[in-house]
């Protein structure tokens, strides 16, 4: 892992102030008496520097007779000299220490004023869309990414969390200890227009997963069975019984305090905020929130460990950590954009937005895409979850820099092949059956309409190659079923029908059923994710799979997601 560079000091270099050095070599003029004699100061400040005329040099020429004027200038400057050797020496000594008291006071407030001013990470302006600001708590993104360097030059210079420790600090303290904040009045979870966001099209689909009769109808419209939410019901359970009591959740599932190693097959990564992350996902997809449903305390304090972990900058926020890197910030960023979404928590509000400033600092400035650590070059695996955030973002009505989407299509086009039909993990040789899904599913994001043709070339391979089962060649791979699924159902027809009626019963029919991992899936095979994953990382991935009725309106079918 790369090691990160240590923060760029911010602070404004300090003020220097010079004035020549005051003689008091010549004797005092015979007609006056001379000064009272003091005792001695207890403290002697050396003479201030004169940096504002260059020394004479030994040696140097004798420099040319005065005109008139320089003569007349010289006269007065004779006069002033006379006068000051006038004063008492005791008076000329209170004269120099006040002058360095003043010139120490001036230095000490432009330097607080001016690092007062650079702290801002983040233009103050929004992006241009909606009218009003959305509050005076808001995170407001500036319209491109030059403009934001050029607001806030610090922006460049963000170091990873690692190098941040004497600069970061919980967002709240109230979020560590408190609750999150109480449902408005009436029950309501607030609008657009109420929020001053602008948004448009008819409504939040986020929302929609609050209502269990829209729930029931997406899951009836779009194949979904009695038997597939069943498999979720259970999967909720499982996880709920495998939260830790901080309220994160582990890859080392057998360690929490309700399984004491009853349930097989744990991972091996340390990522708490990944998987907190992966297990709230599910959650929420099921219309699960901290304010109601009967897991709200199980999603309240796994949103408040997040909230715990995040590390604050200025308006950025980040919760990447060495292990999980940007897999993990990029879910943890979905989480909080999908919790806000849902429920209009205004506390939830700040840290979403903040995430989401982080995801725009950490892109690949040249390439556009994201890799493990900020500002690398991307690959398509990573930037997959980044672009599933900035998504949930705009669906919650937050700040996305248009910018960042488009610098985005850019690193899509170095890594397609096929014309966009096909996509590589970082160039378009290393095509992947996974990789090809997350590039699909992109660009249906970037606006691909259903008709485009490189998408229907994309849709048909995958509709070939089928879903990723015990049975095929590509054994079990769920990282790949999840993105696929989700290119397929937003895509429609029969295409969808087909992939459907495999996919959701053979999540249906592995499920485990037996003790302590009711509820569980564990599908050993190609997926790289189960091995280091384990049982829990499969659990969230396949129960998002089955979610997928419901959980995100189809792209094609409704213009509201697609703002």
């Amino acid at each position: 892992m790369t090691e990160r560079s240590q923060a760029a000091d911010a602070a404004v270099a300090g003020v220097q102030a010079g004035g020549a050095a005051v003689s008091t070599s010549s004797p005092p003029p015979a007609a006056l008496p001379p000064p009272p004699t003091l005792p001695p100061a207890a403290v002697t400040l050396p003479p201030l520097p004169n940096h504002g005329a260059p020394q004479p040099v030994s040696g140097a020429p004798r420099p040319a007779p005065l005109d008139e004027a320089d003569e007349a200038s010289a006269d007065e400057g004779s006069v002033a000299h006379e006068v000051w050797q006038l004063l008492p020496s005791w008076l000329t000594s209170v004269v120099v220490h006040l002058s360095l008291v003043l010139l120490l006071a001036l230095v000490t407030t432009v330097h607080a004023f001016r690092n007062s001013t650079s702290s801002t990470m983040v233009s103050a302006e929004g992006d241009g869309s909606g009218g009003e600001e959305l509050s005076s708590d808001v995170m407001q993104m500036s319209d491109n990414l030059e403009q934001l360097s050029a607001v806030s030059p610090g922006l460049s210079e963000l170091p990873a969390p690692t190098a941040m420790s004497d600069l970061i600090g919980p967002i709240s303290a109230q979020l560590s200890t408190g609750d999150l904040g109480s449902k408005p009045a009436g029950g309501g979870t607030g609008s657009a227009d109420a929020l001053g966001v602008g948004g448009t099209g008819e409504g939040n689909s986020l929302e929609l997963r609050l209502s269990g009769a829209s729930r029931a109808a997406m899951l009836r419209s779009g194949g979904g069975t009695s038997e597939s939410e069943r498999a979720v019901t259970l999967s909720l359970k499982w996880l709920s019984e495998h939260q830790n009591y901080d309220g994160s959740w582990s890859f080392e599932h057998q360690k929490s305090p309700k399984c004491h190693g009853a349930c097989r097959d744990p991972g091996s990564t340390q990522s708490k905020i990944a998987a907190t992350s992966l297990a709230l996902l599910p959650f929420l997809g099921n219309g699960q929130t901290h304010r109601e449903g009967e897991y709200r305390r199980t999603v309240d304090q796994g949103l408040k460990f997040l909230l715990r972990s995040m590390q604050t900058q200025g308006d950025v926020g980040s919760l990447w950590e060495p292990v999980g890197t940007m897999y993990g910030h990029g879910l943890a960023s979905i989480v909080l954009c999908e919790a806000y979404g849902m429920t209009r928590d205004q506390v939830l509000q700040a840290p979403a937005q903040a995430a989401i400033n982080y995801i725009v600092y950490a892109q690949d400035p040249l390439g556009g895409g994201w890799r493990y650590e900020p500002q690398r070059p991307g690959d398509t695996s990573v930037v997959g979850w980044q672009m599933m955030a900035l998504k949930s973002a705009k669906m919650a009505y937050l700040r996305v820099p248009p910018a960042t989407w488009k610098k985005a299509g850019y690193f899509l086009d170095s890594v397609q092949g096929e014309r966009g039909a096909v996509y590589g993990y970082q160039n378009p040789d290393a095509r992947r059956p996974a990789t090809t899904a997350i590039g699909l599913l992109c660009r249906m994001y970037l606006g691909w309409g259903h008709d485009q043709q490189a998408l229907q070339h994309g849709v048909q391979i995958l509709s070939q190659l089928g879903p990723s089962i015990d049975k095929t060649s590509m054994k079990n791979n769920m990282y790949y079923n999840y993105y696929a699924t989700q290119v397929m159902h937003h895509y429609g027809g029969y295409p969808w029908q087909r992939w459907n009626a495999v996919m959701r019963d053979y999540l249906i029919h592995t499920q485990a059923t037996r003790g302590h991992e009711t509820g569980s899936w564990f599908l050993a095979g190609a997926d790289h994710g189960a091995s280091i994953g384990g049982r829990l990382y499969c659990t969230a991935m396949a129960a998002m799979t089955l979610e997928v009725y419901y959980r995100y309106m189809p792209l094609y079918r409704d213009q509201s997601t697609r703002e």
